[in-house]
């Protein structure tokens, strides 16, 4: 087995070369060989410098998530720090790839910086609710100043290496093999007579206005608490001696990694990635993938279009009229020239997807050569099967024919053709080329390898994507109608809307359910509403008041009225004084007399409808473990990622605290609060939905 860490001399100068694939993660092999090389090249009269290089494709990409939840062991990550710039020797360190979290603060112990032109920097711990804890805090801000270092880890943003050469965070980037670079770099520090510069010994940073500092912290947190100890942390390194810097930097960051919101984080971390990750699709090979069709050019066609085209695929579009598709093209040229503007494509690019790789046609024979297509048209049932109909008899055979309803049968859909095991939902989210979460709903008859297909084409759209099974709105949308309901009988039972969008923006969510819904277009939830009718049972409480305003022509943003009221062009938004009396109407129609709801009540009604809905979407196999529930919410519907997701706040409130909640409410309405048999099953088996999690389901 090769050694995680190797030694080597080159002249005066000792290479550490760390090499712990894929990404060089700092494990504890990797710290015990990087001190024992400082230890070697020490003791070593011969040795001037050491040089510390990444193998691979990256120098060190952070620490090793393996280790998450487990005893530390040593040498523990900060020590390992001090150690290395407490050397007498020159330490260098050279950088290729990405050096991010504890990389970077390994780099920060060593005593200069080198890196290539596309290396990128970063410090990301934000996104886990921590901060760095090996030092980060209290070197960075020695480098670039207070400002700066509390920006760089707030946002957890990759630096690329211009930049941090500019703040001093590099001393040198230069183009070439990180070890030729780095040891012609030593050689030339050797040279002139450098000696050491340990980031510790320079001048502390200068004191800015801390309270202002914290409160624009939090705010940008939305609600996220770590954002807010960041700024106590460089506090700290302007105030304080650099080793009492360093102690209370430990102390924070010992606080962050017991709060819930870590715990919340963590979760999100590990389980985005292991959601794509279904055992039955081990050894699948997915179908070829090179052109996709989208049928229907509207926002969410033109999105799904845009991701398709971004991921290097070639796209035909078809839409009903010729007048249809430049509107369609339109969109997508749009949405690409967004991607120029950021700097995700260039110009020659830009021109090449618009005018290569693009295709919008009229006439269903144009998808005679695609892999795969996408009909993302009018959410109705007869539409749907109309298409389906045309796309079997254009699309050659092993072609898969994938539908982006957000609630509709897969089953009856697929039914409409003579090809069943090829037919798959693919669920965006709009807009579709910005939203990360990909809904793959796998219907009876639906093959392994197009199951496979559409994680794969998940992953080379940069989605999140995750397994669904059949029912009327999959996992999120299924979930949404229940919570949603939650706030929509609150409203009726005496709060409103407006305290409701405060109380759950006040919670972490980005926006409200009103304000989702305005911006989603009300005429959704009216269509569901007017489908679902006939078969609703009797005890069902549905109110009816906002259809009185669709029923005039207003749904929400697009048509500038909803429950709130929007100028042309504008997205602020305000009361609309209708909705009260609309309200008042139908509770003295239904006898309701109305009482005053806390804000703590709303958030906690709402949450408890979305878990109790989300246990019975796991225990029924729609979603196959709770985490598929907590990042279906998390990265389609706004829920607060510093919560992990609704199972696992349920989890972290006490699954029998929640199911008690739910339980006395159902006094109230034993229709709608119908505890979930899984739930009540966890509380009293004393076990959790992360026991689940872990064992792979129920």
């Amino acid at each position: 087995m090769t050694d995680p860490v190797s030694y080597s001399i080159h002249g005066h100068v000792a290479v550490l070369r760390i090499n712990n694939p894929p990404v060089n993660a700092l494990s504890q092999a990797v710290r015990q060989g990087l001190a024992d090389g400082m230890d070697r090249a020490e003791a070593d009269t011969a040795v001037k410098a050491v040089l510390v290089v990444g193998e691979g494709r990256a120098f060190i990409a952070g620490a090793d998530i393996t280790e998450f939840g487990k005893p530390p062991m040593e040498p523990n990550l900060p020590d390992l720090c001090t150690r290395i710039e407490n050397s007498p020797l020159l330490v260098i360190a050279s950088m290729h790839g990405v050096t991010l979290g504890g990389g970077l603060e390994v780099a920060l112990g060593a005593h200069y910086r080198i890196a290539q032109p596309s290396a990128r920097l970063g410090l990301p711990e934000v996104h886990l609710g921590l901060l760095p804890g090996a030092g980060g805090t209290q070197r960075l801000p020695r480098l670039t100043g207070s400002d700066k270092a509390i920006e760089i880890m707030i946002s957890g943003r990759q630096i690329k290496a211009a930049e941090a050469l500019e703040m001093g965070v590099l001393d040198k980037v230069e183009e070439g093999d990180p070890q030729v670079i780095g040891l012609a770099y030593a050689t030339e520090l050797l040279s002139s007579g450098a000696t050491r510069r340990a980031v510790s010994e320079l001048p502390a940073p200068d004191a800015i206005d801390w309270e202002a500092a914290h409160e624009g912290a939090l705010k940008k947190g939305r609600g996220q608490i770590n954002t807010g100890v960041i700024v106590r942390a460089v506090q700290a390194a302007s105030e304080l001696p650099f080793m009492d810097g360093m102690a209370r930097e430990r102390a924070l960051f010992a606080d962050l990694l017991k709060s819930d919101q870590s715990k919340g984080m963590i979760h999100a971390f590990f389980n985005e990635r292991a959601v794509s990750n279904l055992h039955e699709l081990k050894g699948v090979t997915p179908r070829a993938l090179n052109a996709i069709g989208v049928i229907g050019g509207g926002t969410m066609g033109a999105g799904i279009a845009t991701a398709a085209l971004l991921a290097k695929l070639n796209v035909v579009l078809i839409e009903t009229g010729q007048e249809q598709a430049d509107a369609a093209r339109g969109r997508i040229e749009g949405n690409l020239q967004g991607a120029l503007k950021r700097g995700k494509i260039n110009q020659p690019q830009y021109d090449a997807l618009t005018t290569e790789a693009l295709t919008v046609a009229i006439d269903y024979a144009s998808l005679g050569d695609v892999d795969l297509v996408i009909e993302a048209v009018f959410e109705d049932m007869a539409v749907k099967k109309e298409v389906f109909a045309k796309l079997d008899a254009a699309c050659k055979a092993g072609a898969i024919l994938a539908s982006n309803t957000s609630y509709l049968d897969i089953d009856e859909i697929a039914a409409a053709t003579s090809r069943p095991a090829d037919v798959i939902g693919l669920h965006f989210f709009s807009p579709a080329h910005v939203m990360k979460l990909l809904e793959v709903v796998v219907a009876d008859k639906t093959a392994a390898d197009v199951v496979t297909t559409g994680f794969d084409l998940g992953k080379r759209l940069g989605k999140i994507a995750v397994r669904a099974g059949v029912c009327d709105g999959f996992i999120g949308n299924r979930i949404l109608a229940v919570y949603r309901t939650a706030a929509d009988h609150m409203v009726l039972d005496g709060a409103s809307p407006y305290q409701i969008d405060r109380a759950l923006t006040g919670f972490g969510f980005a926006m409200g359910p009103f304000a989702v819904a305005d911006l989603a277009g009300l005429d959704i939830g009216w269509m569901t509403r007017k489908r679902k009718a006939a078969g609703r049972h009797a005890d069902e409480r549905v109110p009816t008041y906002i259809d009185r305003l669709c029923e005039q022509g207003h749904f929400g943003r697009k048509t500038g009225e909803g429950y709130y009221l929007y100028e042309a062009g504008s997205r602020a938004s305000v009361p609309n004084p209708k909705i009260p009396e609309l309200i008042a109407t139908e509770q003295a129609d239904l006898n309701i007399t109305p009482r005053d709801f806390t804000d703590q009540e709303i958030v906690r009604r709402y949450m408890c409808a979305m878990v109790n809905e989300a246990a019975k979407v796991v225990e029924e196999g729609i979603a196959r473990r709770p985490a598929d529930v907590d990042m279906v919410l998390l990265f389609g519907y706004g829920f607060p990622r510093y919560s992990g997701g609704p199972l696992k706040w349920a989890d972290l409130q006490g699954l029998a605290d929640v199911l008690a909640d739910i339980e006395r409410y159902a006094q109230e309405d034993a229709w709608f609060w119908q505890p979930a048999g899984l739930l009540k099953t966890l509380v009293a088996e004393g076990r959790s939905f992360d026991d689940l999690n872990r064992a792979g389901g129920k």
